[in-house]
C-alpha cells in the first residue's frame, strides 16, 4: 500500500475543501436560485406597479460611474443628487461630483440643463410625459439617464426587456433598511437590485454591469430618504434663470459630463 506523507495530506484536504466550498457557491447560487425565478419577477413587478402608483416621489442619492482605462486600471467617479418627480410630466434633478454639478428641470414641454460650474444652460423641446422624455434621451440625443428605468411608469417591462437568466439571491440590508436581493442578466449587461421589504418596496440599490466593455465597469446607484404624495416637499419645475446663466446649444454645455475635459472616450472590446 502506497502511504501518503503529512505534507501530501494537506495539501489533498486543502483542496477537497476548496471543492467543497465551490460546490457550495455553486449549488447555492445556481440550482436553488432558479427555482425562486418566479418569486424574483413577482418582486420586481411588486414594486415597479407601487412606484407607477405614486404620482410624487422624491429621494436622495449616491451614485458611482466606472471607467476603465487604456492601461486596465478601473476608476470610479462618485456623485449624489436628488430627484423630485410629479406624474405624468414633470421632473427636477440634481446632481453634484467631482467634475460636475448639474440641475435638469422638465416642465411637460422643455427640458433645461444647467451646468452651475460654468454658469451655462441648454434647452430641448420634448413635450410630453416624463417617459417619452426619458426615450427621446436615450434614443434621439444618445443621453440615456442612468437608472431612469427605475422611474418609468411601466418599469417592469423595460427592465425584463431581453432578460435571459434571473436570480433570487436572499436579503441584504442597505442603509439600514432590509431589501430582497434580485440578479438578472442580459446578453449586454448584468444588473442587480434591492427593493425594501414590506409595503413601501422602494429600490434601494441599483448596479449595472457592463458586458461590452473591457474590464466590466459598473454603474450603482445607492437612494435614501424616499418621500411619496403629501410627503414630497413643494418644487419649482419651470426653470427661471436666476444666476442670468448663458444659454448655449447642448453640445456647447459644459459642466454636465461625469467625465472632466482631460478624459478621452474610447471603445467597446
Amino acid at each position: 500500500m502506497t502511504k501518503i506523507g503529512p505534507k501530501s495530506m494537506q495539501l489533498f484536504i486543502r483542496c477537497m475543501t476548496a471543492v467543497a466550498l465551490f460546490l457550495i457557491v455553486f449549488f447555492g447560487t445556481s440550482v436553488g436560485v432558479n427555482a425562486d425565478e418566479a418569486d424574483a419577477k413577482r418582486i420586481l413587478k411588486a414594486m415597479s406597479d407601487y412606484m407607477a402608483a405614486q404620482q410624487s416621489l422624491s429621494f436622495e442619492f449616491d451614485a458611482t460611474f466606472e471607467i476603465v482605462t487604456t492601461d486596465e486600471q478601473k476608476l470610479e467617479l462618485a456623485s449624489s443628487g436628488n430627484v423630485t418627480l410629479n406624474r405624468p410630466s414633470k421632473m427636477r434633478v440634481t446632481r453634484a461630483g467631482g467634475f460636475t454639478d448639474v440641475e435638469m428641470y422638465f416642465d411637460g414641454k422643455t427640458l433645461t440643463l444647467l451646468g452651475k460650474n460654468h454658469n451655462l444652460y441648454a434647452q430641448l423641446e420634448v413635450p410630453g410625459t416624463i417617459d417619452h422624455l426619458v426615450d427621446e434621451l436615450k434614443i434621439t440625443y444618445q443621453m440615456p439617464l442612468p437608472a431612469a428605468d427605475l422611474l418609468l411608469s411601466n418599469a417592469y417591462d423595460e427592465l425584463m426587456r431581453d432578460v435571459v437568466d434571473v436570480k433570487d439571491l436572499g436579503s441584504g440590508v442597505i442603509g439600514g433598511i432590509e431589501c430582497d436581493y434580485l440578479a438578472f442578466r442580459t446578453s449586454e449587461v448584468d444588473w442587480q437590485i434591492w427593493i425594501a421589504q414590506g409595503k413601501h418596496p422602494y429600490p434601494y440599490r441599483f448596479v449595472i454591469t457592463s458586458k461590452l466593455v473591457g474590464g466590466g465597469p459598473q454603474y450603482s446607484i445607492q437612494t435614501r430618504d424616499w418621500k411619496a404624495g403629501g410627503e414630497v416637499a413643494a418644487t419649482d419645475f419651470l426653470f427661471k434663470n436666476p444666476t442670468n446663466a448663458e444659454k448655449v446649444e447642448l453640445k456647447d454645455l459644459k459642466g454636465a459630463d461625469d467625465l472632466p475635459d482631460h478624459f478621452v472616450k474610447g471603445g467597446k472590446k
